[in-house]
């Protein structure tokens, strides 16, 4: 053979017609560039490259890859898992023989957060478990839907973990609202933080320059039917407004801290106003 000359051993395996003189570092097939895939050291032919591939271990089970895609993939999970509790905990409240203790067990009213000696029955964490119960089909349906549709929206865009902190901070606000305009009324249902939802999607799409006229109208026609008289009796508004106060706030710490570096004093800052939230909620046992 002389030097340069094509022969079977300098042809690539898969192209006869292409000369090469770079082999396989695994079988010590000739490859032309077409086969050649990088290798630590060398490069590797496809056969030897799907045996690879093959033959490597999986460093996650197919379960908690599959989470993890749904995760990245902007899939709303959080709202999926919080409507769930939401039906999980309705299904219960109408169980027959112990679906009404379950809603008194839930429910919030201001005499939840006085102490004794004012009359109350100091029962704080009703501030937010009443959140995740609804009084009728109806109006879990409609939580629900509403939830569905902007936990869409908002979930992917501020993240899971921000976005159940504005859920339940929103509720919060949403009970001390109760508190504050209805001491006297019990309450129940996520239409609070729902607002709270509202509130602070206007607070991050005007920080971006995106519409918020459609929204605002939106939250304006919700929070009218509160004070009409057919609708308003089975409506607590004052949950509304307490909740979307709460949205606003949580809206405003989002956009203001979201450079990387200020995940550290976003993450105070609503941890903060989750504290406010509750004090705000059990202010009364300050005063007795």
């Amino acid at each position: 053979m002389s030097y340069g000359g094509q022969t079977d051993s300098n042809v690539c395996y898969r192209h006869p017609n292409r000369q090469s003189f770079v082999v396989c570092q695994r079988c010590g097939r000739t490859i032309c560039g077409e086969c050649q895939t990088p290798a630590p050291v060398g490069v590797i032919c496809p056969e030897c490259m799907r045996e690879a591939r093959a033959s490597a271990p999986r460093t996650r089970p197919e379960t908690v890859r599959r989470i993890g895609f749904l995760s990245r993939s902007g899939q709303p999970v959080m709202t999926y898992a919080l409507m769930a509790v939401c039906v999980a905990v309705f299904i219960a409240q109408n169980i027959p023989g112990v679906g009404s203790h379950v809603t008194n067990a839930l429910l919030y009213a201001g005499g939840f957060s006085y102490p004794a000696s004012a009359g109350g029955s100091f029962q704080p964490w009703r501030l937010l478990t009443s959140v995740f119960a609804h009084a009728s089909l109806i109006h879990i349906a409609l939580n629900m839907y509403t939830l569905w549709i902007f936990g869409q929206i908002l979930e992917p865009m501020i993240g899971k973990w921000r976005y159940l902190a504005l859920f339940l901070i929103s509720g919060v606000f949403g009970s001390v609202g109760m508190l504050v305009l209805a001491p006297n009324q019990g309450a129940v249902g996520a239409s609070g933080a729902i607002f709270g939802m509202f509130g602070a999607l206007v607070v991050i799409q005007r920080k971006l320059g995106g519409p918020i006229r459609q929204l605002i109208v939106l939250i304006v026609i919700n929070l009218a039917f509160g004070f009409i008289p057919i609708f308003g009796a089975h409506i607590a508004w004052q949950a509304h407004v307490g909740g979307l106060v709460g949205g606003l706030l949580a809206g405003l710490i989002l956009t203001e801290t979201r450079k990387r570096s200020q995940l550290p004093l976003q993450i105070v800052l609503l941890i903060v106003l989750g504290i406010v939230a509750v004090l705000a909620g059990i202010y009364p046992v300050f005063r007795y």
